[in-house]
């Protein structure tokens, strides 16, 4: 097979996978299946592409063959009637032209298949389930990341991942979680939670240590929440916090692989088309919730052309108002370090004491990076280099730990 329609197959099995395993669990109840089927229509087109030509709607094309799969699957099992009703209504007529040609992917109406999807998520992030549990779904069901892959981003063996999942899929059948998107209160409900789960799986891939892919699955299901969910703040303001976040990806490490600080990255890498997405995302939303202030103050960052031209003062207000609406530890923590850039290193020691004051950061390596950043720019560069080795003694990956010595260093 030439390595162009790989490419192509890949590319579709991405765009499409969320979607096909969405709707057949709709008409199936039975996940597995639905994933096997998938997983099967993928095998079946970089088998047949090579030969017969890729479709022009590789989408639909990927769509008919995984219905189709089902449908013998069921029949072979003798499911009850009423579920091969169901899957009927997939189907086309006998004869239809090939499955490329229906302008929507395997002839369901695109707004049947959005909320399809729409229901996928919401089901993979219900809170019934733990926290890792939902975002491992979400990789599995709605991105189709290997589970070997999502494994090794967990730390655990692939064995132990596939039970993991597998009792996910059994507490949602066993509990009868439904497969839907809630409305009104429920809605304003469990969205803070869908979005915790992309912002953690964001976070996995965005980590020093992570796995880059995972963040941008992540910003590719900001972007379908972005479209299923109008008028949806929150949502926005989180698809422009993910893009100015992942515009410095390339230039936070050197050759070496060691991580470069942002006020020394060569702000010249930066992806400035995303950075502008990113702004034009956020110029939709006209709130303030938890995710648009994030947004606010990262879009301060990264319209800086220079550190010396940071806006310091208005990212010292928005974590103002921040604090205000979520007094997480660590966001008091990088209030503190605004603050000491607005307006003095004593001015930020005095709220970070405060934020540390309930000792929730104390083995936490960057609240103590943050006091010795404020207290070098203090004068006191002796202390300030102990605070950075006491800061690499204790944190959690070898690039975090190499940079902190690193700014010892540099103070002695």
């Amino acid at each position: 097979m030439t390595e162009p329609v790989a490419q192509v197959v890949a590319a579709a099995g991405t765009e499409a996978y969320g979607r096909i395993v969405a709707a057949l669990i709709r008409v199936t109840g039975d996940w597995t299946l639905a994933e096997d089927c998938a997983q099967e229509a993928l095998a079946t087109a970089l088998e047949r592409w090579p030969k017969d030509g890729v479709p022009t709607n590789p989408g639909g094309w990927l769509m008919t063959v995984a219905r189709n799969r089902a449908l013998d699957v069921l029949r072979r099992a003798s499911v009850e009637r009423r579920k091969l009703a169901q899957l009927a209504a997939l189907a086309e007529p006998e004869g239809a032209a090939q499955p490329e040609d229906t302008g929507h992917p395997g002839g369901l109406g695109q707004e049947e298949v959005a909320d399809d999807r729409l229901r996928l998520i919401f089901t993979c992030c219900h809170p019934a389930l733990p926290l890792e549990a939902r975002v491992a779904l979400t990789l599995r069901t709605i991105c189709g990341v290997a589970t070997a892959d999502i494994a090794r981003a967990f730390l655990v063996s692939e064995s132990t991942m596939t039970r993991r999942l597998t009792r996910a899929k059994s507490k949602i059948a066993d509990a009868r979680i439904p497969y839907r998107v809630p409305s009104g209160r429920a809605l304003d409900e469990r969205l803070p939670g869908v979005l915790a789960v992309l912002y953690l799986l964001f976070t996995h891939g965005y980590n020093p240590d992570g796995e880059p892919a995972f963040a941008d699955e992540a910003i590719r299901l900001a972007r379908l929440l972005v479209r299923l969910m109008h008028g949806q703040p929150e949502v926005a303001s989180l698809l422009a916090l993910f893009l100015f976040q992942h515009s410095r990806r390339d230039a936070r490490r050197d050759r070496d692989g060691n991580l470069i600080t942002l006020d020394k990255q060569d702000r010249g890498r930066w992806d400035h088309a995303a950075i502008a997405d990113g702004l034009t995302v956020l110029a939709t939303v006209n709130a303030d919730g938890p995710y648009a202030l994030q947004a606010r103050i990262a879009a301060c960052h990264a319209t800086a052309a220079s550190p010396g031209a940071t806006d310091w003062t208005a990212i010292a207000h928005w974590y103002d108002e921040l604090v205000r609406i979520q007094p997480s530890p660590v966001i008091q923590l990088n209030r503190a370090v605004a603050h000491g850039f607005a307006h003095g290193p004593t001015a930020g020691l005095t709220l970070l004491a405060e934020a540390r004051a309930g000792g929730a950061l104390d083995d936490y390596p960057p609240a103590i990076a943050a006091e010795a950043d404020l207290t070098a720019r203090s004068g006191d560069r002796d202390r300030a280099a102990a605070l950075f080795r006491d800061a690499a003694a204790i944190a959690h990956g070898e690039p975090e730990r190499r940079a902190l010595l690193d700014r010892a260093a540099e103070l002695t």
